[in-house]
């Protein structure tokens, strides 16, 4: 990532809206903007197999594993503006289970890219079923999202909701309620 081209493009931006990228509240603006972005985006730059590879465990667990509520940030393909929520996932292990805080950071590497939810929805849930061969997954997202609250149709308690449920959790119909039961939320 060029942190210095962004900054140039930044102060080009503020030129075209109208603005003094010389004067004193915008003139270290380009620089935040530029590593603003290298974070938001830092899930280019991350792979699955770096984040998984010290935390995958041997397990003869079968029962449902959920970890609720992360929290989501991410940004609109459409319009480069956030969008925020909670995340939650299910899985069912066969022989491996994965160390807890991974789940968070599997979210974060696709959620810090441009994204729509859907997507971010089913990456979640097809990287966590890759890394364990799991049984089964479940995920699902809940979002606010800034291009139709602060523009648009401007609707400011819209709430977006995807789900993406794998093996078990798609094939059957008890495991999907159970799992949409645990996190507490009326999906069917």
């Amino acid at each position: 990532m060029n942190v210095e081209k962004i900054e140039q493009l930044v102060r080009e931006l503020l030129v075209e809206i109208g603005e003094d990228p010389e004067r004193e509240g915008l003139k270290d603006t380009p620089k935040r903007v530029a590593n603003t972005y290298k974070f938001l985006t830092n899930g280019y730059r991350e792979n699955i197999g770096d984040i998984v590879k010290n935390a995958v465990f041997e397990s003869h667990v079968n029962n449902m594993i959920i970890a609720r509520d992360i929290e989501i940030y991410s940004l609109c393909e459409h319009h480069i503006l956030p969008f925020y929520g909670n995340c939650h996932i299910g899985y069912i292990a066969k022989d491996k289970v994965l160390g807890i805080s991974k789940l968070a950071r599997i979210v974060d590497l696709f959620a810090r890219r441009l994204q729509i939810q859907e997507r971010l929805t089913e990456q979640i849930a097809y990287s966590i079923a890759d890394a364990i061969d799991a049984r089964g997954v479940g995920v699902v997202i809940e979002a606010r999202h800034l291009c139709m609250m602060m523009r648009g149709v401007e609707k400011q308690n819209s709430v977006m909701t995807t789900s993406s449920v794998l093996g078990e959790f798609h094939s059957s119909p008890s495991t999907r309620s159970e799992f949409f039961s645990l996190i507490n939320r009326n999906v069917s």
